[in-house]
């Protein structure tokens, strides 16, 4: 059974849009990974993050790509990597992710509302 959650909760969750500045290969990842370092604006700065979307996406892809993160994680080691953020994403029935990405360009650090 699906969890109401009231407004005061949905805006405890910092969603924010930031680019992609670096893409690293992660082979210690136990399914296909990228290290992502990503943009979220001056006030944030950048993160990095463990993204499982190797199948559906190449490093020049992802470069300058937009997406969207939470940023208010507590950050999670992952293997030797330090994961500052969770980059959102929907799994499709062969378990690869697409990305939830805003459909046209918006300033880096802006807020899911």
């Amino acid at each position: 059974m699906m969890r109401h959650i009231d407004w005061d909760e949905f805006e405890a969750v910092e969603l924010r849009v930031g680019t992609v500045i670096d893409v690293q290969d992660f082979p210690n990842a136990r399914k296909p990974a990228y290290i992502l370092t990503v943009d979220f604006g001056e006030a944030i700065g950048t993160k990095k993050s463990s993204a499982r979307i190797k199948d559906l996406y190449t490093r020049e892809e992802l470069l300058g790509q937009q997406v969207l993160g939470v940023v208010n994680f507590p950050a999670k080691q992952i293997g030797p990597v330090r994961s500052e953020c969770l980059i959102t994403g929907f799994y499709r029935q062969d378990d690869t992710v697409v990305l939830a990405v805003p459909e046209r360009s918006v300033p880096n650090g802006a807020k899911l509302s």
